[in-house]
């Protein structure tokens, strides 16, 4: 298949949308394209849609018009002020702010991607509303069952003891080479620690994940007969070495979903868009370019 030559990098626009379910903070690239990606962010304390896709919207842009919303009780869209509490309560609310969301900008079908939780609300969106997608792709994807690890425990405990410290560690552990990361990892632990420490972030996120954390993890499994009722050709995105969610959980995927394709990276852990984001922006580029093809 030969690929387009990529234009100029598009630059990021960061707006409010407002919904029926409320407002929604968008990084935006690529606005005047007529296909549109919608990107999903994962849940580690004080994650973002910028910080899970800010080297990929500039350079998806130059094709496609790359929505990247933050969730409600994440980052700076809005945070209930009687939040409801465990994921399930939450799934929920994420389902409907992000039809209602796709509703407010008058899009009927979209490419969908989803990072870790993100992939979870991928999934349940593609179920209950299975028209407004066209192609799915799903990265360190939860949704499925599996037995949370201790890494992972930690992470959606972060609140039990925060520190800068703490979140440098677990910085370290969504990378096989830390050093990969653009930035100082010490840099992004302040960052992400200054993020998740703002108060309406921390109050929404204590009440998503409470201990014990493992059924938060059984509340967003899709059961096999709805996974296997999801036609959209999907595409799963793996690190070999994932320390928070393992690879079992996508080859579970490989196995239930009718029309699936998975790449692994070896060497690679959690965060696959920023360990290997050249190969993982070809990856996704090339899987939502055949929709055009067909």
């Amino acid at each position: 298949m030969k690929r387009p030559a990529p234009r100029e990098p598009r630059p990021v626009e960061h707006l409010d949308v407002s919904t029926a379910s409320g407002r929604t903070y968008l990084n935006q690239s690529g606005a005047g394209n007529p296909d549109a990606i919608l990107l999903l962010h994962g849940s580690g304390p004080g994650a973002s849609a910028w910080s899970n896709w800010r080297l990929l919207l500039p350079v998806l842009g130059d094709t496609f018009r790359c929505l990247a919303p933050d969730f409600v009780g994440f980052a700076a869209s809005e945070h209930p002020e009687n939040p409801p509490v465990g994921a399930s309560a939450w799934l929920d609310l994420w389902v409907r702010q992000i039809t209602d969301f796709l509703d407010a900008l008058g899009l009927e079908r979209v490419h969908l991607v989803g990072n870790s939780l993100g992939g979870a609300i991928a999934l349940h969106l593609a179920s209950r509303h299975p028209r407004r997608f066209k192609r799915i792709a799903l990265m360190g994807s939860v949704g499925v069952p599996f037995t949370m690890n201790p890494k992972l425990d930690a992470i959606w405990g972060f609140y039990t003891n925060p520190s800068v410290e703490k979140m440098r560690e677990m910085i370290g552990w969504f990378a096989y080479r830390p050093e990969t990361f653009s930035e100082d990892l010490g840099t992004i632990a302040r960052m992400r620690y200054d993020a998740a420490m703002d108060a309406k972030v921390r109050c929404s996120y204590q009440t998503m994940f409470p201990a014990p954390r493992q059924r938060h993890v059984d509340a967003c499994v899709l059961p096999d007969d709805a996974l296997e009722r999801i036609e959209h050709p999907c595409l799963l995105i793996h690190g070999r070495d994932d320390l928070i969610v393992p690879l079992e959980t996508s080859l579970y995927l490989l196995q239930k979903l009718p029309d699936v394709r998975l790449h692994v990276f070896g060497q690679c852990s959690h965060w696959t868009q920023i360990e290997y984001a050249d190969e993982f922006e070809r990856l996704l580029r090339d899987f939502f370019l055949e929709e055009t093809r067909r």
